[in-house]
């Protein structure tokens, strides 16, 4: 989707996931860590909502009382704000959480960061969100990546209230993962902890996404991008 802050767009579509090959991941994982997986999140190098067919295929067959049987309370599935796809799956009346990239609270900053903008604006996409929930009842997630000189500060927060007052929602703040590709930093953290208190003084519910990855180059597809450069061969 080009978002410019994430190295799997840097080397542009593949190809999309079959059902099969992402139920793979799961019984993978399973056989590697010897546990059982618990929960999903659909997110990531790609955009679930653009491969709608295989995304929704598969969240029927992990949670089939005949194979995986999980819960549909225990799958996110993270998009960048595909309204038709987003009404669309809301018709479909499942219980697995939505979680909107926001990463901007006006269209023209959203812009700046994520090329889906210019097709959806941002109250195109809350209205496709609002539509989600009263469908399924489902809290919506907005993740909203904190740029340094971009995102992050008290003008910007206090539009993020305005916005998201009102919808029943967490925010997930996330400090950018920097690639060298790129030239966005991460706030440091006192600018990140005084834009969450302005969101928690408006009594809007709000976590700072813990970190991980980024030490092994494999957060926001940093590991994809090294991998198709041929810096980590494949198996």
């Amino acid at each position: 989707m080009g978002c410019k802050f994430c190295a799997s767009t840097l080397k542009g579509l593949d190809r999309n996931l079959t059902p099969s090959e992402m139920l793979d991941e799961i019984y993978s994982i399973e056989r590697d860590i010897n546990e059982k997986v618990s929960n999903i999140v659909l997110m990531g190098s790609g955009e679930p909502l653009d491969n709608f067919d295989n995304v929704t295929k598969f969240i029927e067959m992990i949670t089939d009382e005949n194979g995986k049987n999980l819960s549909q309370r225990n799958i996110t599935l993270s998009t960048c704000g595909i309204v038709p796809n987003i009404k669309r799956l809301a018709d479909m009346h499942p219980q697995i959480t939505l979680a909107l990239s926001l990463h901007a609270s006006d269209d023209e900053t959203r812009k700046k960061l994520m090329p889906i903008a210019y097709k959806y604006s941002i109250n195109e996409i809350l209205d496709a969100c609002v539509y989600y929930f009263n469908k399924t009842k489902r809290r919506i997630t907005f993740e909203y990546s904190l740029v340094a000189g971009v995102n992050d500060n008290t003008e910007e927060a206090l539009k993020l209230v305005g916005l998201v007052k009102g919808i029943n929602c967490h925010v997930n703040l996330i400090p950018v993962n920097p690639i060298k590709e790129r030239k966005m930093t991460q706030p440091d953290k006192a600018a990140v902890q005084h834009f969450k208190s302005i969101l928690e003084k408006n009594k809007i519910n709000v976590t700072i996404r813990r970190e991980m990855g980024r030490d092994i180059n494999g957060a926001c597809g940093q590991l994809r991008n090294e991998v198709m450069s041929g810096k980590i061969l494949k198996d």
